[in-house]
This record gives structure tokens, sequence and C-alpha cells, in this order.
């Protein structure tokens, strides 16, 4: 019976979300219902696919992501995969009709990391911020419009900037485990050997503009949307105000957190902002 396995594949997107990050769970804990278990559902794809890439290196991670990107080619074609986590991301495409493009442009970008190391062009950067991260944004934001295509375009923008935003924050957030566990090397024109002030605060006021853009958008989200992706801004904005105030070397040297008890108190005062229509 499909509709059990159906359930079973989104049951285990939802643990794979909750397993792999608390920050994410929370926030994705805020939407609506209606929305939740297809974010689940895209988290639970790209969380595999970066898993692939970051963490098997006891293992051959080339043939393990072809399998993976066979695997997703026919769970999309043929609307049905015994991998539980492809079956309900295939899922949510179909419901929402999200574009092919946006999914090939992700897998490109996690391609990359089986191989290159260095982004040496902002160029090159750009292009892996946006499968990367972007179009994981642009994935969110067809479930919060629900396939409506003249709210994505409005909003699309915006959505790109706060994915861009979220992922350079991990960029500097885990440095160390990136440089030194994995050799990459992902801001361009910075050298990581010598992360000083000065480079560290550029990188900053790069973020913040993409927040500041990515804000906007939040402000015109839909209703069942709107109070969990502020909560997630609000949780990546306390972290980078964190990493602003630690200095280049320790960054460098160590991974820099926000404690699941500032996580809470971040829920609790987000609410009342929310409830006193402070984001509107």
């Amino acid at each position: 019976m499909k509709a059990l396995f159906d359930t079973v594949s989104n049951s285990c997107s939802k643990q794979v979300t909750n397993a792999y990050s608390t920050s994410f769970s929370l926030a994705t804990k805020m939407l609506a219902p209606s929305i939740r278990q297809d974010i689940y559902n895209i988290y639970g794809f790209v969380r595999f696919a970066d898993e692939i890439v970051d963490s098997f290196h006891d293992y051959d991670k080339p043939a393990l992501f072809n399998r993976f990107e066979k695997d997703l080619e026919n769970a999309l074609t043929e609307k049905i995969s015994l991998n539980p986590i492809l079956n309900s991301f295939q899922q949510t495409v179909h419901l929402y009709s999200i574009d092919q493009e946006l999914i090939s442009a992700f897998m490109k970008s996690m391609r990359m990391d089986l191989s290159k190391s260095e982004y040496l062009t902002d160029k090159e950067f750009k292009e892996y911020i946006y499968g990367s991260a972007d179009v994981v944004g642009l994935m969110c934001l067809k479930v919060f419009v629900k396939g409506n295509t003249q709210k994505y375009e409005a909003l699309k923008s915006a959505a790109m900037s706060l994915g861009s935003a979220f992922q350079k924050v991990n960029f500097l957030r885990d440095l160390k485990e990136d440089f030194e566990g994995l050799s990459r090397s992902y801001f361009p024109n910075t050298n990581l050997n010598a992360l000083d002030e000065a480079s560290k605060k550029k990188i900053i006021e790069d973020i913040e503009e993409d927040f500041k853009k990515g804000y906007q958008g939040i402000l015109h989200l839909p209703a069942e949307a709107k109070f969990g992706v502020f909560m997630a801004y609000r949780y990546y904005r306390k972290l980078l105000k964190k990493l602003a105030k630690t200095p280049a070397l320790e960054i460098k040297n160590s991974r820099i957190r926000v404690p699941n008890y500032q996580k809470f108190g971040l829920l609790t005062r987000s609410y009342v902002k929310y409830q006193l229509k402070l984001v509107r």
C-alpha cells in the first residue's frame, strides 16, 4: 500500500531533520502543519547529498554520489523510490512543481565538493552559493507560496539572499572544519592561513547585506511560513553577531555555536515580537 510507504518516508525525512539540525528543526516546527512536512522532505534530501560529500570519507564518495544522483533521477521520473528520503522528496517536488533546474544546480554544487577545494574568484563563489544555498531557499519558497508563480517571482530575489546569508554564516562558523578537516576554502581573496580582522569584517558586511535583502522578503511571506522563517533568520543573525564579536584567530581554531538554552530564549523573544506585530 503506497500510502503507508509514503507515511513512513515522510517520517524518515522528519527524523533526519531532527537528528541533524536542532536549529532548523526548531524553526520548521514554527511553520504551519500544512507545509511543515514538505520542508522536512526538502531538508532530508539536501542533507543526504551533503553527507555523501562531507562525511563518508572511508567510502567511495564519487560512486555513492553517482548512485544517489541516478536514484534521484529515477525517483523524479517514476514518482517512487525505495530510498524513503528520495520518495518523500519527489512527492514534494511534484506537489509544488519545483523546477528541475533548481535540483540540478544543487547537485552540481554538491558534486563540486567531491573535487574542488578552493574558490578563487567571486564568480566561482557565487556559482557555488547559488547551487548549494540559493536554490534550497527557492525550493522552500515554492512550498511557502504553495506553488503560486506570481508570489514566487515576487519573493525570489529575497529568498536567494536569505539562502546566501545562511550559507555564508555556516561557512564562517565551520571555517576550522572545512579548512583543516576537508581542505576547503570557500571565501575568495581570503587567506585562511592568516585570517585577520579586516578579512572577517569584509565577510560579515557582505552577509549583513544579504540579511537586509532577505528580511524584506520575510515581511511578505504567507502567514503559514512567516514565523518559521523569521525564527531561522533570528537564529542566524544571532550566530553572525557572535561571530562578529569573536576574534578572527578563534574563529579559525574553533567552531562557534549558539547554545540550546539561547536558541529557546531566542524563540520566546521572536514569538513575542511576532505577536506584537513587529514582523509585518
